[in-house]
């Protein structure tokens, strides 16, 4: 049950891109109605009559060349695998899954990345404000950036913030990248 709930919460449904194919769908139906409607009263189509639509694409095969058909086929097979590509391949929300205890708890990357930052701050004395860090499905990305003049250990600093994600024991698991930037030290004339 926990794994049906931690899942609906960190993947997105599909249903968005669905109601995007059901609404084309039906204003196709639709305006297919409307123009049949239309021939059976009497009246002008709004573009092409249901006869005239039917004849052009009796006619289709010799009054088109058959590059023409070959790059409308391409184009509706690229559309279709991308609706199918869509439908099964599930959407990924910006969150994650920690372990603790036999609960079910689900982490937003916003708020990781904010903990991440604050333990490294705390820990290496670097002000928060001077480190940047990002979140991702697979990995955490560090980026420092200390004052002019302030000596910083690459390795201490990836030490902490490995020590401060295997702490929480994300699923998917993640993978960390820390760079240190220095700032320019030269002055600009």
């Amino acid at each position: 049950m926990l794994r049906t709930v931690v899942r609906r919460e960190t993947h997105s449904p599909r249903t968005v891109a669905m109601l995007v194919v059901v609404v084309l769908l039906l204003l196709a139906l639709a305006y297919a109605a409307v123009e049949i409607i239309l021939h059976l009263v009497g009246a002008q189509p709004l573009l092409v009559g249901p006869g005239e639509a039917l004849n052009a694409l009796v006619a289709a095969p010799t009054a088109l060349m058959p590059v023409a058909f070959i790059v409308a086929g391409v184009v509706l097979a690229i559309l279709g695998l991308l609706v199918l590509i869509l439908a099964l391949k599930p959407g990924r929300l910006s969150r994650h899954e920690m372990e603790w205890g036999d609960r079910a708890v689900v982490v937003d990357n916003g708020v990781v990345a904010s903990a991440v930052a604050q333990h490294l701050s705390n820990e290496s004395g670097i002000a928060r404000d001077d480190i940047v860090v990002g979140v991702a499905h697979r990995s955490v990305d560090v980026t420092v950036r200390p004052p002019v003049g302030i000596p910083v250990d690459e390795a201490q600093l990836r030490r902490i913030v490995d020590e401060e994600i295997a702490a929480y024991k994300l699923t998917p698991a993640v993978r960390t990248h820390l760079r240190v930037e220095r700032p320019d030290t030269k002055e600009s004339r």
